[in-house]
């Protein structure tokens, strides 16, 4: 135990836990990769932001770009897809977009914890503006792609909804743009830990591509937790452990994922929400898990 934490131990009772704490950030910010991690902020302070977009990453990203928009009510912003499809799930708020002189509306959604996800598929070389009906919050997901076909307006009772795992490791997942709606690339989700419950687990990996058995995907994990002064802990590494970094998740914080396995677990007390991007060659998951780990499957 540090002789910083021991000292304040006896000086400073009521400060232990706080304390504690801040030293265990310490040593998980020491372990953390600077090119997985991408750090967040607590509010919106730009109305378009860039989060993650190729090559970033390590290995890098070849795929997937995630930009988020914040828009007071009232205002609007323009979008162009120009090569790439996109996906604008709304997280918070209520929006009307307009493509290709029709009218979309989504909302009203209060927080990703409240209530299931809207979003609009929109095809690659596609231009459309965002109007917010309220204060708003959207993630838009792009990935290439020369696909032609239609915008899908994807609504809550579309929503796909699975209970997944058992005991400490339940969760929801929530398929908002899963493979039966047309897209190249892009398979979209949400999923919500209960305080103190893993996700990702057993633990997984999609970066082997050997159809129809192993398909290869990289993925981008983008994250809010309730209350937001929370915090969760997550572990990226593969089985020779070339790869074995642990990571501390705020508020906000996005996570690329272009190897190895990835299991998230939310501290008690806090729920964990977490948005992923999946993209690849292919556009299916086929999930590898780890042999180690898998026997908590069948207990």
């Amino acid at each position: 135990m540090s002789s910083e934490f021991s000292n304040t131990k006896q000086k400073h009772p009521k400060r232990n836990l706080l304390l504690q704490n801040q030293l265990i950030v310490k040593l998980f910010d020491n372990m953390v990769c600077d090119d997985l991690l991408i750090k967040g902020k607590n509010k919106e302070e730009k109305e378009y932001i860039t989060i993650v977009r190729p090559p970033m990453g390590n290995p890098p990203l070849k795929y997937i770009e995630l930009s988020l928009l914040s828009l007071k009510e009232g205002s609007k912003y323009d979008v162009s897809t120009k090569g790439r499809e996109c996906l604008l799930l709304l997280l918070k708020g209520k929006v009307k977009v307009e493509y290709k002189g029709k009218n979309y509306f989504l909302g009203e959604r209060k927080s990703v914890f409240e209530e299931k996800a809207y979003a609009l598929y929109i095809p690659p070389n596609s231009e459309f503006t965002v109007f917010a009906e309220k204060d708003s919050e959207s993630a838009l997901c792009f990935a290439p792609s020369t696909i032609k076909n239609e915008a899908v307006l994807i609504k809550p009772e579309d929503v796909r909804v699975r209970k997944v795992g058992r005991d400490n490791f339940f969760r929801e997942v929530h398929d908002v743009l899963s493979e039966d709606i047309p897209a190249e690339r892009l398979l979209v989700g949400e999923t919500f830990n209960p305080p103190g419950n893993w996700s990702s687990y057993p633990p997984h990996r999609h970066d082997e591509h050997n159809p129809p058995q192993k398909i290869w995907l990289e993925e981008v994990y983008h994250f809010r937790l309730q209350p937001e002064g929370g915090f969760a802990l997550m572990r990226l590494y593969d089985d020779d452990l070339t790869l074995n970094e642990a990571l501390v998740i705020e508020n906000r914080d996005s996570v690329i994922i272009t190897k190895g396995y990835h299991p998230v677990v939310a501290a008690p007390g806090y729920f964990l929400y977490y948005l992923w991007i999946l993209a690849g060659e292919e556009r299916r998951l086929i999930p590898i898990n780890d042999p180690k780990h898998e026997w908590v499957n069948r207990g």
